[in-house]
């Protein structure tokens, strides 16, 4: 039985991926064998002994310990792509409502007082206050072209936008799912030049944080509009509230608010609702849940954000499955003891992600709690599992 531990509401749908005859799953578990988590920050909880894995239903991990789940030989799995959808429908929302000042003209309107005759009067002087624009002919940048970011380019180009995009680790897959019409920007800072609208979809890393600051702001035209559903910290707040402020900039949609970005009456900032939908959240459940099934069942490994992907099918017997780090010889000395062992080999596959690597190994034979030890033993090995 397979102990799962949730740190946050999980979608029922996601949860009924993994069979009760096999799984106790409880938001209060003693020695679990997998974690799934949304928001829940675990960099300070402890670590038990007993767990396997770690699954975010969303994918961002900023709250999770990755680098210490890397040194303890647990991959963390994610689920890129399964709140896409919601995220670039947002994304939209945001242009729109920025472009044609929504929220300013719904705040004017309910405010207003008088009888229907007045208020007639009003509405038509409002308008004249609050005319906008249309996204057609616009020039939007999106920077970062994964799963979400090529399905916001893709929709603004059949909104009748231009888009200039800029991802310099598109893989080719990628790209293939991208409008072949979206351009290609040299770099940041031609992106931001040439653009109307600028929307993020990267991670919040050191070279990401503050991307765009005070300097980035005097490249950019003083009608353009930034939206921010990545991260906080990605936009430089400070820097965005005094651009607006010397109406060097004419809006800002951020979905994660802060106390000098909240009340400005340019900036639309929302609660972080980028993947709040209930699709979203089935979706993500459910691939998360997936993934943790086949790692614990089968020793598969699909999109881990610190180990590799490493898909190998059953053949028969035993099955072995060991993270390490990505040193030399690893392999060798496991296959040598199995030899010495005379356990004979029906299959093996090896992957490797940066510093750390992991192996499957199909044995005809069972393995012994003596022969687990030795394969613990050889240097560089973090975790082994007997499947």
């Amino acid at each position: 039985m397979f102990k799962v531990l949730t740190l946050n509401n999980i979608s029922v749908a996601g949860l009924e991926k993994l069979p009760r005859e096999s799984y106790e799953i409880a938001s209060e578990i003693q020695n679990p064998d997998a974690v799934i988590l949304r928001s829940f920050k675990m960099h300070d909880m402890d670590i038990p002994n007993s767990l396997q894995c770690v699954g975010r239903a969303g994918a961002g991990t900023n709250n999770i310990p990755v680098s210490k789940m890397s040194e303890l030989g647990i991959p963390v799995f994610n689920a890129p792509g399964a709140n896409a959808n919601a995220v670039k429908e947002l994304v939209v929302a945001g242009m729109l409502q920025s472009s044609r000042n929504i929220c300013q003209a719904w705040d004017y309107t309910s405010h207003l007082e008088g009888d229907d005759s007045s208020l007639n009067k009003l509405v038509e002087q409002g308008k004249k206050e609050y005319a906008g624009f249309e996204l057609t002919g616009k020039t939007l940048g999106v920077i970062g072209l994964g799963a979400i970011g090529r399905l916001v380019a893709n929709a603004a180009e059949s909104l009748g936008m231009n888009v200039l995009g800029f991802d310099p680790g598109i893989t080719v897959q990628g790209a293939w799912q991208l409008s072949s019409t979206v351009e290609q920007a040299s770099s940041v800072d031609d992106l931001l030049a040439k653009v109307d609208f600028v929307t993020f979809h990267v991670p919040l890393i050191d070279a990401t944080k503050n991307m765009i600051n005070a300097e980035r702001l005097q490249l950019m035209k003083h009608t353009a509009t930034i939206l921010n559903f990545a991260r906080g910290g990605i936009v430089d707040d400070k820097a965005v509230c005094d651009a607006l402020e010397a109406n060097k900039l004419h809006a800002y949609v951020t979905d994660f608010p802060s106390n000098i970005t909240k009340t400005n009456s340019k900036i639309i900032a929302w609660p972080h609702l980028g993947a709040s939908t209930m699709e979203a959240e089935d979706n993500c459940a459910i691939m998360v849940a997936d993934q943790i099934r086949d790692f614990l069942e089968n020793g598969n490994i699909r999109n881990s954000v610190n180990f590799p992907n490493t898909y190998m099918p059953r053949t028969k017997g035993s099955r072995l499955a060991v993270t390490n780090r990505n040193v030399p010889n690893v392999v060798g000395q496991i296959t040598t003891k199995l030899a010495d062992a005379k356990i004979n080999i029906c299959d093996l596959l090896n992957k490797s992600l940066d510093d750390f690597a992991y192996t499957l190994v199909d044995v005809e034979a069972k393995i012994d709690q003596s022969l687990i030890a030795d394969i613990q033993s050889i240097e560089g090995v973090l975790r082994v599992r007997v499947l």
